[in-house]
Order: structure tokens, then C-alpha cells, then sequence
């Protein structure tokens, strides 16, 4: 007899008064169908008062790893790329002094160079520092936001330059006038430099070991699942701390095959999701 394969599908639902996530999980085997829901419920309550932080337009965007990990990927707004932009700018404009300064004594050979030193650092140094400290420039690092490809992907080589090289487009017609409006009807804030090279810029997330690290040891599934499974259990690790230990082992145990003979069936899953995060002790 062949063995169980979990099918998970995710089911976004909400009505006037909540947001709720629902996870649909059902066991096929050849006798039949067996069918179960996994439920976790996400409110907010516009009309309680609570620690939670109001609800506001929400401008982030998920994208699926081939490891299975749903990633929510937040775009950088006008506000911190100005800043960083600023003090990217500031770097700039000293290191410029400093060399028209240095090469002074040389007199017009030495102004010669240090305008040569200028143009290319004018445009190959948000590439350096794009290509060398994983999207960065020093303010882009400083207000903790980063160049990447829309998957999430490091910036490459080729986008990297398209990127900084338009720049003098969204420049026009003057102080970044077009780069700011595209910024603003964009869904992702992305310059005409990001839409023509494919990139965005991405707030850094702070690690919150929700994504990868969990506490249960791992477990080797004993069935192959599918990537929407392997999303699944993972989003069920992740909200181990919003769901009480009775409520995880109830919802646990609606994966059927997939926990029999296991005394401890939420355990069991969240040991599957640590293996799936790569962890292997």
C-alpha cells in the first residue's frame, strides 16, 4: 500500500470584524479521503483595546523559497532611502574633497585624476558596496535597508549596474523628480532604475528565530511533502508561542497518518518544520 501523502492547502478568510488564517489539511490513502482542518486563528479587533499596534496599509509581499519558507519581504519607502541616500551622498562629497585636496600639489594632472577619482566613485560605489556587503552602502546599512532582487535573491553584477547607471533618469527633471513619483505609484517603491534591473529595496529584517530556529529536535518526515505541505508545518512552528500546548496537540492530530503512534503529536510536527529549517540535531 502506498504511503500517506499530506496535501495542505492555505485559506485566507476574513469578515467585518477579523482577519483569520486557515490551514486545510487532508490525507489521501488508497481506501479514501480523510479530511481535517488545521485552524489558527489572527484577529485584530478594531473595537478592543489591546497591546497590538493598530492596522495600517500593508505594503509587504511574500515570496516562497525553494526550502519551502514563506518569506514577508517589507519594500524600503521614500523616507529611509532619502536618508541613506543622503548619507551615502555626504560619504561621497568627503572622499571627493580629499582627493581634489591630495592630488592639489600635482596641479593640472593632479586635478585631472582627482576628477577621474570622482566620476568613478560618483557611480561604481553604490555598486561596490551592492555587490561586496550584501546589498549595502554605508546608509543604506545605517538605516537598515538593502538592494535585492524581487525573489529576495542577492543583487547581481548585471543588476547592480543598470540599477546605479539609471540613475541619472530618475535624476530628471531635477533633484530625483522622476524617481520619486515612480517610487511613489509603484506597489514596491521601486525607482526606474529598480524596474528596468528587476531590483527592490528591502527593509532588514531583525532576526526573531521565528523563520528558522525552533526548539523541538528534528524529525525526518516519513512521508515526501510537498512544498505547500512544507509551508504549512513550518507556519505551525512559527506560531507555537500564539497557540496554547492543548490547542497545537489538537490541531496536531487533525494530520492523521502523518501522527500516528506519535505520543506527542505537536512535538512531532514542530521536529518536521526544525528539520525542514535545516536544522539536523
Amino acid at each position: 500500500m502506498p504511503v500517506s501523502c499530506l496535501k495542505v492547502a492555505i485559506l485566507l478568510q476574513t469578515d467585518n470584524m477579523t482577519n483569520a488564517l486557515f490551514h486545510r489539511l487532508s490525507v489521501d490513502n488508497t481506501a479514501g479521503a480523510i479530511h481535517a482542518l488545521l485552524e489558527e486563528l489572527i484577529s485584530i479587533r478594531p473595537d478592543r483595546k489591546t497591546a497590538i499596534s493598530p492596522m495600517r496599509l500593508d505594503t509587504t509581499y511574500t515570496v516562497n523559497t525553494p526550502e519551502g519558507i514563506a518569506l514577508e519581504l517589507s519594500p524600503a519607502g521614500p523616507v529611509p532611502r532619502t536618508l541613506a541616500w543622503l548619507v551615502d551622498l555626504a560619504i561621497r562629497a568627503a572622499v571627493s574633497l580629499f582627493l581634489f585636496a591630495g592630488l592639489a600639489f600635482m596641479g593640472k594632472m593632479g586635478i585631472g585624476l582627482a576628477m577621474i577619482f570622482v566620476f568613478l566613485l560618483e557611480w561604481f560605489y553604490p555598486v561596490w558596496f551592492e555587490l561586496r556587503h550584501e546589498g549595502q552602502t554605508p546608509g543604506k546599512k545605517l538605516l537598515q535597508i538593502y538592494v535585492a532582487q524581487l525573489d529576495a535573491s542577492p543583487v547581481t553584477a548585471a543588476s547592480s549596474v543598470v540599477r546605479n547607471l539609471l540613475r541619472v533618469v530618475d535624476f530628471l527633471p531635477f533633484l530625483y523628480g522622476f524617481g520619486l513619483f515612480s517610487t511613489l505609484m509603484t506597489r514596491r517603491f521601486q525607482r526606474l532604475g529598480d524596474l528596468a534591473a528587476n531590483t527592490v529595496v528591502l527593509h532588514k529584517q531583525q532576526h526573531n528565530g521565528l523563520a528558522h530556529d525552533f526548539d523541538d529536535p528534528a524529525q525526518h518526515p516519513d512521508a515526501t511533502l510537498t512544498l505547500a505541505e512544507q509551508q504549512s508545518i513550518i507556519l505551525f512552528a512559527q506560531r507555537q508561542k500564539t497557540l496554547t500546548e492543548e490547542r497545537q496537540q489538537e490541531l496536531a492530530t487533525l494530520s492523521g497518518p502523518l501522527v500516528d503512534n506519535q505520543q506527542n503529536p505537536a512535538g512531532y510536527i514542530r521536529g518536521i518544520a526544525s528539520w525542514l529549517a535545516g536544522q539536523r540535531t
